[in-house]
């Protein structure tokens, strides 16, 4: 297999060679700790104090609101579990259900703890109502001195984009804490922290071509939080451990990548998706796009075939050279389909069939071209082998 076309990008990116050049210097002369007080240490800690300029800049934040991290992943359960640290059970946590697991999970641990947590439900496109947010911050039965809403930007696996904004005027109104997992919106629309007032915010990386081990969490001046890795001083004492200073210099250079090409590569990336979109629907019969078509990321594309498991389109068109993801997993030996499908109430003949294509600035036409070439007749040789279809008997297949 010579060729290889990459379009599983919300999964991880490639390593931009900008920041693969930023990066070296850290691996050879530059290798001091920041946080010595000898000058050769000193030297080093210029380079981190400039990053985190840039990250600031990137987010229309102030620098001493940037925490690193070593991921998304610690950064929402730093928000999440740091903020239950500080207020113990006088916190109640509204999130919903289509977080991604490094969210719901800390949530879940939260209510297992004895905490109240509400999981919000989405509608057929994937979009929450709003009305149901402040609805539950309205009760006055299950009121708690403080609350903290954990609402992702956009979802990993359709792409949807949540109006942040609104519910940041909601949250602002009745005085809850908001936290946003922002990792899928990174290089792809413009986040200004001062426009959208969330209070904290999580990113990744590796999800807009630095490298993956290092994240972004955002901490608005004022937050009451605990910090939720505890040992040495570093970044103000919120998050101890030594600052991993390549990767926080390539985060910088890809956060300036971004804030720099950003307008032309949603440009190009809505063209690819939307070639690659109106190819399947027009060549793949029996296929639902999903979510919601006009509020989305413009790289992201969520499709299901009826009747066929997105595992098998998957792992077919990875033997012709074509990476994609499915939301669907594997467990146990048994299919478990995507609980952001579920959620979505995808009928029961799809919602196996799920797999997402998400693209990044390295795409190509040519690439989309070959996608369009060799998905329809896997689509039909999968479904020719299957028992089930419009025109089979479809009742075991749940």
């Amino acid at each position: 297999m010579s060729k290889t076309v990459y379009f599983d990008n919300n999964a991880t990116t490639q390593v931009a060679p900008e920041v693969r050049d930023a990066m070296l210097p850290f691996f050879g002369e530059l290798y001091g700790n920041p946080s010595s007080m000898h000058a050769f240490g000193g030297s080093v800690a210029k380079h981190v104090d400039a990053a985190r300029e840039e990250v600031a800049r990137f987010l229309n934040a102030d620098p001493d609101e940037i925490i690193f991290t070593s991921c998304a992943t610690e950064s929402d359960n730093s928000a999440i579990r740091g903020t239950a640290d500080y207020f113990g059970r006088d916190l109640k946590v509204i999130t919903t259900a289509v977080e991604h697991p490094a969210v719901l999970q800390p949530c879940r641990r939260l209510k297992a703890l004895g905490h109240e947590v509400v999981e919000l439900p989405v509608d057929s496109t994937g979009q929450l109502d709003l009305a149901q947010l402040e609805a539950e911050l309205s009760k006055p039965s299950t009121s708690k001195p403080a609350t903290l809403v954990s609402i992702m930007w956009a979802n990993n696996e359709t792409g949807v984009l949540f109006p942040i904004e609104k519910v940041a005027e909601i949250c602002r109104a009745h005085g809850a804490i908001l936290h946003t997992d922002a990792v899928q919106v990174a290089g792809k629309i413009p986040v200004d922290v001062k426009k959208v007032p969330v209070d904290m915010l999580s990113m990744s990386g590796h999800k807009f071509h630095a490298p993956k081990g290092v994240g972004i969490f955002y901490v608005r001046k004022g937050t009451k939080l605990k910090p939720f890795m505890l040992g040495g001083h570093q970044e103000r004492t919120r998050r101890a451990g030594t600052e991993n200073v390549p990767y926080i210099v390539g985060l910088a250079k890809a956060c300036e990548l971004a804030r720099l090409g950003m307008a032309d590569e949603t440009v190009k990336l809505t063209a690819l998706r939307d070639k690659l979109e109106a190819g399947i629907l027009v060549s793949c019969p029996n296929v639902r796009v999903n979510g919601d078509r006009t509020h989305r990321l413009p790289n992201t594309l969520n499709v299901s075939f009826e009747y066929i498991e997105g595992e098998a389109i998957a792992y077919h068109l990875s033997d012709l050279g074509i990476c994609i993801s499915t939301g669907s997993a594997c467990a146990s030996g048994s299919l478990d389909p995507s609980h952001v499908i579920r959620a979505m109430g995808v009928p029961f003949t799809a919602v196996h069939g799920s797999v997402r294509f998400s693209l990044s600035r390295y795409n190509t036409m040519d690439e989309v071209d070959y996608v369009l070439e060799k998905l329809p007749p896997v689509i039909r040789n999968l479904r020719e082998l299957s028992p089930f279809g419009p025109d089979k008997d479809v009742s075991t297949f749940k």
